[in-house]
């Protein structure tokens, strides 16, 4: 079985709830994860949008960690993943909701089963993990939401 990342608050494509962006409350959406592969040894889990490059200059990121258990089977709703936390766009070290300046923005939340644990230190970056999972990614799963501010 191919790995899986889904939401029970929205579908793959579909519009992530006002809940879960700055319009709201700014909580993490609760994910699930299927289908990890047995012989990955740590999760990596990136949220980012690529539409923010257009205002911003560079692909804005939400949601940077690793290290996290490969038998993770849920983040719940407002929760950081057991692991180690990246510095987002805004400096910090937790989820950052969608508040998307202009227009309609793609947020895609990646997970990746790695064969090893990485050797980062807290508030890396999304550039500096990227990096250091190079030659390590076994599968890797997808989820892009769509939002919208009104």
């Amino acid at each position: 079985m191919a790995m899986k990342l889904t939401s029970p608050e929205f579908e793959n494509g579909g519009n992530i709830p006002p809940f879960y962006t700055c319009d709201e409350s700014s909580v993490s959406p609760p994910l699930k994860f299927e289908g990890v592969p047995t012989k990955a040894k740590s999760l990596a889990l990136i949220m980012d949008d690529p539409d923010a490059v257009k205002p911003a200059g560079k692909v804005w990121d939400h949601w940077v960690a690793w290290n996290i258990p490969p038998e993770t089977k849920e983040v719940a709703e407002g929760r950081d993943p057991d692991g180690i936390m990246g510095k987002n766009s805004r400096n910090n070290l937790t989820y950052s909701g969608p508040c998307p300046p202009d227009g309609e923005h793609r947020y895609f939340f990646k997970l990746y089963a790695l064969d090893t644990m990485l050797k980062l230190k807290e508030g890396s970056t999304k550039d500096e993990v990227l990096k250091a999972i190079e030659g390590h990614v076994i599968e890797q799963a997808e989820l892009m939401g769509k939002y919208k501010r009104v």
